[in-house]
């Protein structure tokens, strides 16, 4: 089933946008080891990515803090409030990377937002929009920056 995954249209040549506007990238999944890994091979994005963290193979599952911790250490980097967290589950990306001090795109793929929990920071239809409001957010977050030296 691993080997099923595709990659949608357009995350690839986005994610290279993102990582040629020296953002770090890496992937913070729940699941076993070997078959998340095989989905990001089938995928062909895994040479993007700074640091892959699989709950297996840490010991923590997101939402837990510890989580998104490893996984921004993985990608030689910390949490910060200029990170993202970009997923489509309510709890275990939106609550628990919220509750890590990152900003949150909700991947709709045309769901409601429904849940009794604190929306996100952005809803998007799809992995591509969620990427490039990361770019327009990370213009915008450097732009604050320079004018305030």
């Amino acid at each position: 089933m691993a080997w099923s995954v595709r990659c949608f249209p357009g995350v690839r040549e986005s994610l290279e946008a993102l990582r040629g506007a020296g953002r770090n990238l890496g992937v913070a999944t729940n699941g076993a080891g070997d078959i998340q890994r095989a989905k990001l091979a089938a995928t062909g994005l895994t040479s993007l990515f700074d640091g892959i963290c699989v709950s297996e193979e840490i010991g923590a599952r997101k939402p837990a803090y510890d989580h998104f911790e490893v996984a921004a250490s993985l990608c030689g980097t910390r949490l910060s409030t200029d990170g993202w967290m970009v997923g489509g589950g309510s709890e275990t990306d939106i609550e628990g990377g919220r509750a890590a001090g990152l900003r949150t795109a909700w991947v709709a793929n045309g769901r409601t937002w429904t849940d009794g929990l604190r929306g996100p920071d952005i809803v998007v239809w799809g992995v591509t929009e969620a990427i490039e409001a990361m770019r327009a957010a990370a213009a915008q977050y450097c732009s604050r920056r320079s004018s305030s030296w």
